[in-house]
């Protein structure tokens, strides 16, 4: 019996559901990727502990994922386990009126609008991104002059070594898209966010122009991870790529966006090949022109 299938049967035998040689393209934004060789759904810190704890023994590489909004799989799929935490519930904090709880599986707009029910404030800036509390943690996402960084008071997270600790705002390591957890490993659990009262009407008022904002800007009709590059400092990544008459440029199934030169989309049947030479010519030819580096924002996994 091979490594994967022993593992496969004792993630089940613990309660996690399964699957072998799982296509990965349907869970992420960009609908690009190849198979899992192991695909496992988790929804509870236990059933984290169990699958992390099997693999390591197992010696299976993993990798967690959300809502895929920033990850780009390889075309040959993944050679290990990938845990999907896909769900997850907001929960609010009687003797903290200010804050909300959210699983890490819990979607960005989904918190947005359980804020915007309790008149809680803070977090429009988020509504629309296509991603996880977990993931957006992790990468401290923003838009529209708000960040992760600004709202996040605490994280719960399972530390590498497998003990479950509490980290405040101060211990995360919040960077410009970055966090502690890139640098450090360790899995996001659950996140805490500070608010502040306001009016119901108001939030949901900012929370459409924002939305509308990003319908109007972005090429949200196809398939993409986001903004393809970092902002490089001093610049913007799309307008240095529109400077050099890089919208429509293709490669395959992938191309630049001709509505937003930020997003590289995916045409049909994109590559995960094509998307990245669309990438590293856009920033070789943004390098060439500009002297500006633009680093991939989105993550590349295989």
């Amino acid at each position: 019996m091979t490594t994967y299938k022993k593992l496969a049967q004792a993630l089940s035998l613990a309660g996690i559901d399964v699957r072998e040689n799982w296509p990965l393209a349907p869970y992420t934004t960009f609908k690009i990727g190849g198979p899992a060789a192991l695909f496992g759904a988790v929804s509870s810190l236990a059933q984290i502990e169990t699958a992390l704890k099997l693999a390591q023994q197992a010696s299976v590489r993993v990798y967690l994922l959300g809502k895929g909004s920033n990850t780009l799989f390889s075309d040959a799929g993944f050679d290990g386990l990938v845990l999907h935490m896909a769900s997850g519930a907001v929960r609010s904090l009687p003797e903290k009126p200010h804050m909300l709880e959210a699983d890490a599986g819990t979607g960005l707009s989904a918190l947005c609008l359980a804020a915007q029910k309790l008149s809680l404030s803070g977090l429009e800036f988020a509504y629309g991104i296509p991603g996880s509390v977990g993931g957006a943690v992790y990468m401290n996402a923003g838009a529209y002059g708000g960040e992760m960084a600004d709202v996040v008071a605490e994280v719960d997270c399972l530390e590498p070594d497998g003990t479950v600790c509490t980290l405040t705002r101060d211990q995360l390591g919040f960077g410009y898209r970055t966090s502690r957890f890139e640098k450090q490993g360790g899995v996001i659990l659950r996140a805490r966010f500070s608010l502040h009262n306001a009016l119901q009407q108001e939030i949901r008022a900012k929370m459409e122009e924002l939305l509308a904002r990003r319908k109007e800007k972005q090429p949200l009709d196809k398939p993409s991870a986001g903004s393809t590059f970092k902002r490089p400092a001093g610049a913007y990544a799309a307008a240095l790529i529109d400077q050099c008459g890089l919208k429509g440029y293709r490669v395959g199934g992938a191309a630049i966006s001709e509505k937003h030169a930020g997003f590289v989309v995916n045409l049909g049947g994109a590559t995960c090949a094509d998307v990245v030479a669309v990438a590293d010519y856009a920033a070789a030819v943004v390098k060439e022109k500009t002297g500006y580096t633009l680093e991939r924002e989105i993550r590349v996994v295989g």
